[in-house]
């Protein structure tokens, strides 16, 4: 809608925002190798990390809205005011992947500009072994336009159509898959990426392409966004926007040693690639201290804690438990602190519980991890779309009967903090987790 207002045209958006047409705002450009009051030097080898302002948006006013009354609800809406600045606590799972597509520089931008004091890159390999940010080597077809484009010739498996019976039953469904190893770094940098899906009943490329989640969006993946990123780069951008850094290692979709040629030498193994991964950080200047090191194969943290010391420190090692059935006990969990690991980090369901009156509370693994003297992080919240249908699926499984609104993931997040005492959480879209951590003065 357009108005007037002395003489200046105004656009009124749908986003509530209003934005004045006849004088355009311009902003300085300010060099970040020159320290002034938007940005600070951190150590003595003049590292620049960006001040920036956290710009939180509704999501988190929407959510503490929707709580329940009592006392969290109260102490929340009185921080509403801010301000806001960036938390450790909260952590940005491949960017803010719930809306922008992950692991591209758009996600990552909006997750610091959210408050995230962390953010990931998943760490993969290319064919000419070049380090990238990409949740699995083997999603190309589902986070990129690949298939669209000619290096779909190079996938390891072709697009394949669904196959539905005459009533339109699906009797097969579309199928691809393409690695990150069956291209190169200059091929991956050609891509653009997507939000993470696909279409079961595709019959076409474009329609395999789609079928994103309805509480996401596509707004943000089109032909000149989903900016692919290496991992070096990831390591730049990181520091320009004054964010630590955790860098998960895939499992390769590879037989390890890649590129092998049977005489042992000079093969890619698990352990170059581990090394591969600090090395960048190491010639990037960054201080092992800012960097969360992440694997689900405790061979990989075993190695960063004996060959890395200083990045093993702090190295994280991430439970894949599908139900609580899966989860360690006291003596195995007991066994990683013993052996030099620090921090575990499983899923969000694994560290609560339901009482006999029905309030949320530390799961049996929380307390053995705590007793062990684990530190812990957890993941992964904002992925479960809408809360109040009472199917929320993997991370809420164990806390289902207790959640009932939008709003109870702020009491949830209340638990994990106080409670369970986390370190930190991953969040698809930060800014949730940034509010809460900056009312209860999480650093």
């Amino acid at each position: 809608m357009r108005t007037t207002v002395h003489g200046r045209v105004i656009l009124l958006t749908d986003w509530g925002n209003t934005v004045a047409l006849s004088a355009p705002p311009t902003f300085p450009v300010q060099s970040p190798q020159e320290p002034n009051d938007r940005y600070e030097r951190d150590d003595r080898r003049g590292s620049i990390r960006a001040a920036q302002t956290v710009q939180l948006g509704p999501r988190p006013f929407f959510l503490v809205e929707d709580m329940q009354d009592g006392a969290l609800k109260r102490t929340l809406q009185q921080c509403a005011n801010g301000p806001f600045r960036k938390s450790d606590f909260s952590i940005g799972h491949r960017g803010a992947a719930m809306q922008f597509p992950e692991h591209t520089r758009e996600s990552y931008e909006a997750a610091a500009r959210m408050g995230a004091g962390i953010v990931e890159c998943d760490v993969t390999f290319t064919r000419d072994k070049e380090l990238v940010c990409r949740h699995a080597q083997n999603d190309l077809h589902t986070t990129t336009n690949i298939l669209a484009t000619p290096l779909a010739a190079k996938c390891t498996t072709p697009f394949t159509p669904a196959v539905l019976d005459a009533n339109g039953a699906l009797v097969t469904p579309a199928a691809a898959e393409c690695r990150t190893s069956d291209i190169t770094l200059a091929e991956f940098k050609t891509l653009r990426g997507k939000m993470d899906a696909s279409n079961p009943r595709a019959r076409t490329v474009a329609e395999y392409l789609g079928g994103t989640a309805n509480f996401r969006t596509d707004l943000y993946a089109g032909p000149t966004s989903g900016t692919l990123m290496t991992h070096q780069e990831s390591i730049d951008l990181f520091k320009k926007l004054g964010v630590k850094m955790t860098p998960e290692l895939k499992s390769a979709s590879v037989p390890m040693p890649y590129d092998s040629d049977g005489d042992g030498v000079g093969d890619y193994t698990q352990e170059a690639y581990a090394q591969q991964m600090i090395d960048e950080y190491k010639a990037a200047g960054v201080r092992p201290q800012d960097v969360w090191a992440q694997s689900f194969d405790i061979r990989d943290v075993r190695y960063w804690i004996a060959r890395e010391p200083a990045f093993g420190k702090q190295a994280v090692y991430l439970d894949d438990a599908e139900t609580s059935a899966d989860l360690p006990g006291a003596a195995e969990l007991q066994s990683y602190r013993d052996e030099g690991i620090n921090v575990v980090a499983p899923p969000l369901f694994a560290l609560l519980d339901v009482d006999g009156s029905g309030t949320i509370v530390p799961s049996a693994y929380a307390q053995n991890a705590r007793a062990a003297g684990l530190g812990i992080i957890t993941w992964t919240l904002e992925r479960s779309g809408i809360l109040a249908d009472g199917n929320n699926g993997y991370y809420y499984q164990t806390i289902d009967p207790a959640i009932e609104r939008e709003g109870d993931m702020m009491s949830v997040l209340d638990v994990l903090a106080k409670e369970v005492g986390i370190l930190g959480i991953f969040s698809d879209w930060p800014a949730t987790v940034t509010y809460y951590a900056n009312c209860m003065n999480l650093k």
